[in-house]
């Protein structure tokens, strides 16, 4: 049967709105708190979305001299006959996916380890240290791997393995300019460097399950063991797929881990859209088309739009209707 819609009176009308009014005054503290986030999403989150339709245009920034030219889907036809540019693409997916699905199953893993330690001070301690290096730039973490890695006497890694005679003293490995290494070193640097915050996600939900569960199975004869695969994995399933969906809404925008870590030598392996997009407005050699490249960036955020919803589909069907979107 329909539901007969109910249409409210001029009184009760008055009386929702001085009801909507008093709520907003009684908690008119939070909204002012909220007003610069606000502000500053419009300024710098929906303002910029203006720019797309630069991405319709022949354009190189400079209006007095060239202005705009509408050319339609010209810019699309020629991105997506570009050689570089599926490169880029494809290996945005790649290094992006790896480096989520290590990064939530470390993560996890780890956790699930740290909930087992009974020592609440010497968790904390182990808690603190593996997620330091999220605090680290980006331009810190290059730096400190380029030494290490380094294909010289100097190099930490190159040192070892000629020690151990895995490898010649005049026969090194430039881990981060072989298109070999770079993506295994990549993901490696990863693992070190965001682990260990994603535990704290994980870490929280953990801390929120119910003992009972644990003390009954305890009772039924279960080991440690078999309590984390049939209770404390089963409970992370939800926190685990709301990181990966989260995620997926960032996974095409991959910069500054990549841009750090990248040189000549290993281009066809490491550029990714965002690199590419750099490298067409800053470093082609012509003057820059910026209708071209913001035709690359709108179809990188079309794809990562695409993907966010297929996994927030998957979700509820795995989850019985519920998504996050």
């Amino acid at each position: 049967m329909k539901k007969e819609k109910v249409e409210l009176t001029a009184e009760q009308k008055a009386r929702k709105k001085e009801k909507t009014r008093a709520a907003i005054y009684t908690h008119r503290g939070f909204y002012v708190m909220f007003l610069p986030v606000f502000i500053f999403a419009l300024i710098f989150c929906y303002a910029p979305m203006v720019g797309v339709l630069l991405a319709f245009t022949d354009y190189n920034g400079i209006k007095a001299i060239t202005p705009e030219i509408f050319v339609g889907l010209e810019n699309f036809q020629k991105m997506f006959s570009m050689s570089g540019f599926w490169t880029a693409f494809w290996n945005t997916l790649e290094l992006s996916v790896v480096k989520l699905v290590l990064t939530t199953g470390f993560a996890v893993i780890i956790s699930v380890l740290l909930n087992e330690i009974v020592s609440i001070r010497f968790k904390k301690v182990v808690q603190t240290i593996i997620y330091l290096p999220h605090f680290m730039s980006w331009v810190v973490v290059a730096s400190l791997f380029s030494l290490i890695l380094a294909p010289t006497s100097n190099g930490l890694v190159n040192t070892f393995l000629v020690q151990i005679g895995v490898i010649d003293s005049s026969n090194m490995i430039y881990f981060l300019g072989s298109n070999k290494w770079w993506k295994p070193v990549y993901y490696m640097i990863n693992l070190w460097k965001e682990t260990g915050w994603q535990t704290v996600i994980f870490m929280a939900t953990l801390s929120g399950l119910n003992t009972d569960m644990y003390e009954a199975a305890g009772i039924d004869g279960a080991n440690r063991f078999q309590k984390m695969i049939y209770i404390t994995f089963p409970s992370l399933t939800n926190t685990i797929l709301t990181v990966i969906i989260l995620n997926l809404a960032r996974i095409m925008n991959l910069f500054e881990s990549v841009f750090v870590l990248q040189n000549d030598a290993v281009l066809s392996t490491s550029n990714v859209l965002e690199t590419y997009i750099y490298y067409q407005s800053f470093n082609s050699g012509s003057i820059p088309n910026y209708g071209y490249t913001a035709a690359v960036g709108l179809f990188k955020s079309i794809v990562g739009a695409v993907l966010v919803l297929s996994c927030n589909q998957l979700s509820k069907k795995v989850r019985d209707g519920r998504g996050i979107v």
